[in-house]
C-alpha cells in the first residue's frame, strides 16, 4: 500500500534531488525528489519545521532551490507561473473590499473584471456557502468565511495548480470539515492538481490520493501512503477500520522520521 522511499519521478509537478539551504546556513531540505501526477491530490505531511512550506514556495517560484531541479509540466520553474496559484494559512483579504471585491481581486489587477468575470466569482462564493454574505467587509466575516472567500480568489485566478498551506489549520474542526468536502468538491470539477502541507494525519488521509511523508530538518522524503478510497468521500470514512490502518501507517513513518 505504501512506498516507504521515493516518490515516482515522472508527473506534472516534479522535484528532482532538491536541495534548499538558507542564509546562516541552515538547510531546510536535502535532495528531494518527489512528484505529483496530473490532477491528482497529494498531501504533505511531517514535523514542524521539516521543510513543507518551503517546498511548496519552491513549487510555486516563489524561492529559487540551491540545488536539484523543479518542472511543471516539463518546463523548469524559475519564478512564478500563471498556472499556479497559492493558498496560505492567513486569508490576506483586502480590508477595504466586500467579499465579492476580494474574490474578483485577480481580474481587478489585470483589467478584467467584467460582468461575466462578476458571474463566475458569485458563482464559487455561493458554492462555498457565502449567498447573503458577497456585500460583507472582512471585519464581519468569521475566520471560516474569510478563507472561504480567499479560497474563492484562489479559484478566479484559473490556474490548474493549486498549492494549499495549511490554509484551514486555525479553523474550529467543524468548519474544517465542512471546508475539506467544499474543497475535494472544488478539485474534481476544476479538475486540478491540488497539493496540500497538514500537520492532520486524518485530514491528509481524507482529501488525498496519496500522503508524502517528510523527515524532521533537513527536510527529506521518508515515505509515500498511498490512499484507495473512492470518490467523493463524506466524513464517515473516518470510522472505516481501513482508515485507521492507514493512519497508523503514517504515523509509523513519521515516527521512523523523528528518530
Amino acid at each position: 500500500m505504501s512506498d516507504t522511499t521515493t516518490v515516482d519521478t515522472d508527473g506534472a509537478i516534479r522535484a528532482h534531488e532538491v536541495t534548499k539551504q538558507f542564509r546562516g546556513g541552515v538547510v531546510a531540505l536535502e535532495s528531494v525528489s518527489m512528484s505529483i501526477r496530473e490532477r491528482e491530490f497529494s498531501a504533505v505531511i511531517g514535523p514542524s519545521g521539516c521543510g513543507k512550506s518551503t517546498l511548496l514556495r519552491l513549487i510555486a517560484g516563489l524561492i529559487p532551490a540551491t540545488s536539484g531541479v523543479v518542472t511543471i509540466d516539463g518546463e523548469r520553474v524559475t519564478g512564478p507561473r500563471p498556472d499556479v496559484t497559492m493558498m496560505f494559512q492567513k486569508p490576506t483579504l483586502l480590508p477595504w473590499k466586500d467579499a465579492l471585491g476580494n474574490a474578483l481581486l485577480p481580474q481587478t489587477i489585470n483589467g478584467s473584471a467584467t460582468s461575466e468575470a462578476k458571474k463566475k466569482a458569485l458563482g464559487l462564493l455561493y458554492l462555498l456557502g457565502l449567498q447573503g454574505f458577497e456585500y460583507h467587509y472582512p471585519r464581519h466575516l468569521s475566520g471560516g468565511m474569510e478563507q472561504r472567500v480567499a479560497l474563492a480568489r484562489l479559484l478566479m485566478v484559473g490556474a490548474k495548480f493549486v498549492l494549499l498551506d495549511e490554509p484551514f489549520g486555525a479553523l474550529d474542526e467543524f468548519t474544517r470539515e465542512r471546508l475539506n468536502l467544499e474543497l475535494m468538491s472544488l478539485h474534481a470539477s476544476a479538475h486540478l492538481t491540488t497539493m496540500l502541507v497538514t500537520h492532520n494525519i486524518s485530514e491528509a488521509i481524507l482529501l488525498s490520493d496519496r500522503v508524502i511523508v517528510m523527515t524532521d530538518r533537513p527536510g527529506k522524503i521518508a515515505g509515500v501512503v498511498d490512499v484507495p478510497f473512492e470518490r467523493p468521500r463524506a466524513i464517515e470514512l473516518q470510522r472505516r477500520p481501513e482508515f485507521n490502518e492507514l493512519m497508523f501507517e503514517v504515523r509509523d513513518l513519521l515516527g521512523e522520521a523523528l528518530r
